[in-house]
């Protein structure tokens, strides 16, 4: 477990110590303000981090409320622990998470809950939240700390996170805090090199569909070269995202093959 203080600005991070390809070095917790605090991720549900998690709430004077930038359970899972010490504290999200019985509070963008104010940042998963506070973005997984993220192809996914990553270019933010990595403290410089990124796939994506490539393997094989062999059933999904980009603007040519739409 790992403390992540940021210094004048009332906010801690609490990283779980649950490492992996997708988490990193781990899934970062976010507490913000005191009497009372407010929660962003409670993450895993690792007895070590709920027991961390409820100090720092019990020591800010409790807890306000539960924000959830999306519903996969190394951001979510230990709701319940930190509800059965604060059973008073309302959980937030997207509306999407409602008819899962997982929130209180439907949250949609420009929502506010608490001092948080809601962001949406389709993409990870189409009801992804990003939460802001003053100069500072709670981005869950929408912008991590290291690395890129992968795209979900639900419709109009790759579409919608592009612009949603050049709205928050355009809040002028101080922070980012993410959660999987490192504080972010040069905002605009990690989103414009996610944007970067993201249309630099595309262009290595058509190159290749220019030169005849249709399997997935190929496709792959040609954008995604520089990903590790354990992501690359993530790099797939993310490849369906882009795919569908291509053929909502007319620029998909016929006869590609289309890779699974889901992590196995």
């Amino acid at each position: 477990m790992t403390r992540l203080e940021l210094e004048g600005r009332d906010v801690v991070g609490i990283r779980a110590a649950n490492p992996g390809p997708f988490s990193l070095t781990g899934t970062n917790s976010w507490i913000i303000g005191r009497d009372p605090a407010w929660l962003v991720d409670p993450g895993p549900a690792l007895g070590e981090h709920v027991a961390a998690l409820l100090e720092e709430l019990e020591a800010r004077g409790g807890l306000g409320g539960i924000a959830l930038t999306h519903h996969h359970a190394d951001h979510a899972e230990a709701v319940p622990a930190i509800r059965e010490r604060f059973p008073q504290a309302a959980v937030a999200a997207a509306r999407e998470h409602v008819a899962r019985g997982r929130v209180d509070t439907s949250l949609s963008d420009g929502a506010v809950f608490g001092p948080l104010t809601a962001l949406a940042t389709p993409g990870h998963t189409a009801d992804h939240l990003a939460f802001v506070r003053d100069e500072i973005a709670f981005t869950g997984d929408a912008v991590l700390g290291e690395g890129s993220v992968f795209i979900s192809p639900d419709p109009g996914a790759l579409a919608g996170y592009l612009e949603a990553l050049t709205r928050l270019r355009g809040l002028g933010l101080a922070l980012l805090c993410p959660g999987h990595g490192p504080v972010i403290g040069d905002p605009a410089a990690k989103l414009d090199e996610y944007i970067a990124h993201r249309l630099d796939r595309e262009r290595r994506l058509e190159a290749a569909l220019a030169t005849g490539k249709r399997s997935a393997r190929d496709l792959l094989d040609a954008a995604w070269n520089d990903v590790p062999a354990e992501l690359r059933p993530a790099a797939a999904v993310t490849l369906a995202a882009h795919l569908d980009k291509l053929d909502d603007e007319g620029s998909l040519p016929a006869g590609v093959e289309r890779p699974r739409r889901e992590l196995p």
